[in-house]
């Protein structure tokens, strides 16, 4: 074996100290979870981090997961958010006012050219006396139940069943949709209603002509007050879809205990005039503080095409009629004063032409308010209603 064969042996210490020359790896630096909640670099080491403050974390607290949203809460808000969910525009209750205090003066108006005028008791008196006799048919066989039915015990009185089942309705229905409000209204107008028929004992009628009648004062009349209200609460109570066909109702039955009582000789028609124009009235105002409850639903308000239809033509022919009978008046006038026999045929049509013309135009106007009061269209009413607070 040669020299260049044999193997080297190598020193054990110089091994040794030649591992230890060799660069030695820097020391992993332990993991630290790093803490959200502060500013510093993302990966850099917490102990190299300066300490800042730490923000207290925003918890809800155990009361207020237990105390839900209240409804004057949620109404708050949303009428932060948009006035128009909880009440309507102020042009609209302004609207009402105007409107309702212009029915109120024709009521009063009425009322004192058919009593304080010598040619308004002659009108009168040549009506009420006979006005049955002058009805066609189809009409008077309309009105003979009331008629009929008017007569006796009040439970037997068939304007007053009539009216309490429509009134009922009226009830049952806004209690169904929660309309809580709106029930304190129709409290309020029924009171004011009824109140209003104590002005028969108040108002004066002068003695100026010699009639058949009694000369005693006799408007407003009960009978179509109780029902006219009966009809408007009913009317303001239903949703959006059946007030157009409300309306018709409530003209409708309006109109025929209004010419019941004149065929059957208990009011005059100037005491019907009155009465409808009151109530129409009284609702005009009380709509005006419709607000919360008393309104749509937000996110069921949309314009509603029955309800211009409908209003439009009732209040359309309702001022046509009320003109018509004035025109009429105004042909047979001079014989009203003489209460010539000639003028009979012309006040007895533009007796029946009028009631049914205030009715309609009270009706009409009634409907348009009510929606236009309880539906404004607004953002929010459009998309939907606003979502409801958890329940626990």
């Amino acid at each position: 074996m040669t020299d260049e064969q044999q193997p080297t042996i190598r020193d054990p210490q110089s091994t040794v100290n030649m591992l230890d020359s060799q660069p030695k790896p820097a020391p992993a630096t332990p993991f630290v979870p790093l803490d959200i909640d502060d500013d510093a670099p993302v990966g850099q080491p917490v102990a190299s981090r300066p300490q800042m403050p730490r923000s207290p974390r925003t918890q809800p607290s155990l009361q207020s997961q237990s105390d839900p949203t209240t409804d004057a809460d949620v109404e708050r808000g949303l009428a932060q958010l948009d006035p128009l969910t909880v009440r309507p525009r102020t042009s609209s209750r302004v609207l009402c006012v105007v409107l309702g205090l212009l029915l109120l003066a024709a009521a009063f108006g009425v009322w004192w050219l058919g009593v304080r005028t010598q040619t308004g008791q002659s009108y009168d008196e040549i009506v009420v006396t006979g006005f049955s006799d002058a009805l066609p048919g189809w009409l008077a066989a309309t009105l003979s139940p009331f008629i009929d039915w008017n007569v006796g015990s009040v439970l037997l009185n068939l304007t007053v069943l009539l009216s309490l089942l429509l009134g009922a309705i009226a009830v049952v229905t806004m209690i169904v949709r929660k309309r809580w409000w709106l029930i304190g209204q129709s409290v309020a107008i029924a009171a004011l209603c009824y109140a209003s028929t104590f002005l028969k004992g108040l108002l004066p009628r002068p003695y100026l002509i010699d009639t058949d009648t009694p000369h005693a004062n006799s408007a407003p009349s009960g009978h179509t007050i109780l029902a006219a209200t009966a009809a408007t609460l009913l009317l303001i109570a239903v949703p959006r879809a059946a007030r157009a066909i409300c309306a018709l109702i409530e003209a409708s039955f309006a109109t025929l205990i209004g010419l019941s009582v004149i065929a059957g000789g208990w009011h005059r028609p100037t005491d019907v005039a009155m009465s409808l124009l009151l109530v129409g009235g009284i609702t005009l105002i009380a709509l005006a503080f419709t607000r919360t409850s008393g309104m749509d639903a937000p996110g069921t308000r949309v314009s509603s095409a029955s309800v211009q239809i409908v209003g439009t033509v009732m209040i359309t022919a309702g001022l046509l009629g009320c003109a018509y009978a004035a025109y009429v008046i105004w042909q047979v006038l001079p014989g009203l004063s003489l209460s010539a026999a000639w003028s009979a045929s012309g006040a007895h049509l533009s007796a029946g032409v009028g009631v049914a013309g205030v009715a309609l135009l009270t009706g009409g106007l009634v409907l348009a308010m009510r929606h236009l009061t309880a539906a404004p269209l607004s953002r929010i009413g459009l998309i939907g209603a606003p979502p409801a607070p958890p329940r626990r």
